[in-house]
């Protein structure tokens, strides 16, 4: 029997050069003892993220990415969105669509 462990991670306001070392530094003592294997970023009040915590998410995604977990990001607003897509993390990362309160079927096909 496989247990996984999934970390939910709130981030609200900016990440960015002057909030990203919190982030980084709280999430490294919690994926470094190797319990969690899954971790979820919730962007619903999160503003803007920058290159910096572009950083912290990607070294996230090393980290579990290495044991076979994977790193989701939910409620991530347009402007988020956007910057996700623009620098490739939305190729990396499992983003999830359902900002708006529309999801989408596995056939493509919207739903609300």
């Amino acid at each position: 029997m496989k247990v996984i462990y999934t970390l939910t991670v709130k981030v609200d306001g900016r990440l960015d050069t002057s909030t990203s070392p919190e982030l980084e530094g709280a999430l490294a003592k919690i994926l470094y003892a190797d319990r969690v294997n899954d971790v979820r970023f919730d962007f619903a009040d999160l503003e803007y993220i920058s290159s910096s915590g572009l950083r912290v998410i990607l070294a996230a995604l090393k980290r579990i990415g290495g044991r076979g977990g994977k790193v989701y990001i939910e409620n991530a607003n347009s402007t988020v969105k956007s910057i996700l897509s623009m620098t490739g993390f939305d190729t990396m990362l499992a983003v999830d669509p359902q900002d708006d309160g529309n999801s989408i079927a596995e056939d493509g096909t919207e739903q609300q």
